[in-house]
């Protein structure tokens, strides 16, 4: 478990310095330059990934079970995470109305990702490792939608038929990593069988 929390505080570090230090950020991007950051940034952040990785691979010989969740979370995790692949997907594909309507669907589809396999794990490892990521995602969306109002940023507004292929791209994505993506990474197939 050491390992894997090492690995969130790593991870989390670089990606909350926007919620809790960003003048602090700006000035360091401002010394050493945007590509350099953006390299310290993300070694630090692979470093984190690939502890987390590891410590939660560790858990899995040795659980400790807090719940037992009923059988019924687990369609509905199924169906956040169908959610958190389209909000991705929107947040990458250009001129999406999902995107001007939520603001930041990335980092809503993180915080759906999250809760869904928060709902369907009852062990320790899956309580710190989903919610770690969903506390984050809670402050980075209410941060950055506050920042947003504050700047007056707003993105464009969008079209009916990008949000179609946002819905689709992120609907097909979701089913070839449930079907083949989850059991080949994590052992398991969410969608039985």
């Amino acid at each position: 478990m050491l390992m894997l929390v090492c690995g969130l505080l790593l991870f989390f570090a670089t990606h909350a310095l926007r919620i809790f230090a960003d003048g602090w950020r700006s000035q360091m991007i401002g010394r050493v330059g945007a590509n350099a950051w953006k390299g310290m940034v993300s070694v630090l952040a692979l470093v984190g990934l690939v502890l987390i990785v590891e410590g939660f691979g560790q858990t899995r010989a040795d659980p400790v079970v807090l719940w037992l969740p009923p059988l019924w979370t687990r369609h509905l995790a199924a169906l956040l995470v169908l959610i958190a692949f389209i909000l991705v997907t929107a947040a990458y594909l250009p001129g999406t109305r999902i995107k001007a309507w939520v603001g930041h669907p990335m980092v809503a589809g993180v915080k759906a990702w999250a809760l869904g396999h928060l709902l369907a794990n009852g062990q320790l490892a899956h309580l710190v490792l989903f919610g770690s990521f969903l506390i984050w995602a809670i402050l980075d969306f209410v941060v950055s939608r506050r920042r947003d109002r504050l700047l007056g940023v707003r993105p464009p507004p969008g079209s009916a038929g990008r949000d179609v292929a946002a819905v689709l791209v992120g609907a097909i994505a979701w089913w070839l990593f449930a079907r083949y993506g989850h059991v080949w990474l994590i052992g398991v197939s969410p969608l039985g069988g």
